[in-house]
């Protein structure tokens, strides 16, 4: 294993991912004591009325932004090796994309609540408080400072930039927890935090741009005509992005439609707990894609270094498992109160997930260095029609416990396509092997 060290791009891995795993670390545990402590303020039903407004928010954010970052990776992400003009230009692409899909997913959004609100749970004496919430959208859509960061390797400001929300909004609730404030204030305090995150990725990104003397030149637009294949690139991530949506806050609001607001509660107190085992993979996803779109895919690096990430992110993934199935119900008791026991079983369902993150989490990033963001969204499109098949007679049968059994088959269904996908596009790349001289 000693000479795994000696490869750059693993030692770069190990380096990127490291700083995003400490600042995960600190966001996990503000975001877990940010969360009991709105347990024990709220209850049951309302912090589920809580959950089902984020969620609704995010779903919206979810569908209708492009995931901007990718396109900066994707066509300026040689830009430490001197080539500035297509980071230039993918950055100003991606800004304006940003700047759309956040304007008019907030007015869709709005539009759309009164009528899709109660079907989810989110009750009529609640929907102002949802439209409100739903002025973040311009902000909690934009992807392009991440992208930027990315692309200069400063993932150490990203890493820090990730711990600004739950760090602040930790201690925003704590102050209303001291003071016994109401359902309002805790709606207003996920509500500012969230913007106070948003900008500060905004500054850190401005920030970086000036110091390196790279902001002049970068200009908003849709017409991208150096960059080629950019618009079916956008597309391609966004509807993927839309789709994987569907595994997070949508999810969440499927639940909450068929189970009802305490129902959204116990699953979203189970998938928080369960997260934290899928964290060591998804650090190396966000660290690994920029590393493999520097490499030679036909050469046996990118492969080497995805098994290499796969086995580092096995063994801390495994570590937490064990540690959350073994002190699941003492930790769901003390950080949430006992009304929140019954979210123990789904979480102990929901552990294949991060089981399955370790082996998947490299794929997306490898299919998208192979101009293939068509292989993902095929899979997510897949796993997506798997989960509304089953989700509804599973939770109808078997209650949260059936919402997380939906949840794991769907994210199976998804892995084992790419799986299949990389296994074609690899066999397709690979040189072929010498033949035998002739004797």
């Amino acid at each position: 294993m000693k000479h795994w060290f000696k490869d750059q791009h693993f030692r770069s891995l190990l380096k990127n991912s490291s700083y995003l795993a400490a600042s995960k670390i600190v966001a996990a545990i503000a975001q877990i004591a940010t969360m009991a402590l709105a347990a024990h303020a709220l209850g049951l039903l309302l912090l589920g009325a809580l959950i089902l407004i984020d969620s609704y928010a995010r779903s919206v954010s979810g569908i209708a932004k492009f995931q901007s970052w990718q396109l900066i990776v994707r066509y300026g992400g040689k830009v430490l090796h001197g080539e500035h003009d297509d980071f230039k230009a993918s950055t100003g692409f991606a800004f304006a994309l940003d700047v759309i899909s956040g304007v008019g997913g907030m007015l869709v959004g709005l539009a759309l609540l009164p009528i899709v609100g109660p079907w989810v749970g989110i009750t009529p004496g609640q929907i102002w408080l949802a439209m409100l919430y739903c002025t973040l959208l311009p902000t909690m859509a934009a992807a392009t400072p991440t992208g930027v960061l990315r692309a200069l390797d400063r993932f150490d400001q990203i890493s820090w930039a990730d711990t600004v929300t739950p760090i602040t909004r930790l201690f925003v609730v704590l102050a209303i927890y001291l003071m016994r404030g109401g359902f309002i204030a805790y709606v207003a305090a996920w509500y500012a935090t969230t913007l106070a995150g948003d900008l500060y990725d905004w500054f850190l990104a401005w920030r970086e741009l000036r110091r390196r003397k790279l902001l002049k030149g970068i200009r908003p637009t849709l017409r991208p005509e150096t960059l080629p294949g950019a618009w079916r690139f956008a597309i391609q991530v966004n509807l993927t992005a839309s789709v994987q949506s569907v595994w997070g806050p949508i999810a969440r609001l499927t639940v909450g439609g068929l189970l009802g607001a305490a129902g959204a509660a116990l699953f979203r107190v189970a998938s928080v707990l369960s997260d934290g085992a899928s964290k060591p993979a998804d650090l190396l996803a966000k660290a690994f894609y920029p590393e493999v779109v520097r490499m030679d895919l036909s050469s046996k690096k990118p492969w080497k270094l995805m098994l290499r990430g796969t086995a580092l992110a096995s063994a801390l993934a495994v570590a937490a498992i064990l540690i959350l199935l073994v002190g699941g119900q003492p930790i769901v008791s003390f950080l949430f109160g006992k009304d929140f026991l019954a979210s123990y079983d789904a979480m102990v369902i929901l552990m294949i997930v991060p089981f399955l993150s370790v082996f998947s989490f490299p794929l997306p990033p490898m299919l998208y260095a192979l101009d293939r963001p068509d292989g993902p969204l095929k899979a997510r499109v897949f796993g997506t029609i798997v989960y509304f098949l089953i989700v509804a007679p599973l939770c109808w049968n078997m209650g949260v416990n059936g919402a997380a059994i939906a949840f794991v088959l769907a994210n199976v269904a998804t892995v084992g396509t790419m799986i299949w996908q990389l296994r074609h596009e690899h066999r397709r790349v690979r040189p072929p092997k010498p033949e035998p001289a002739a004797r």
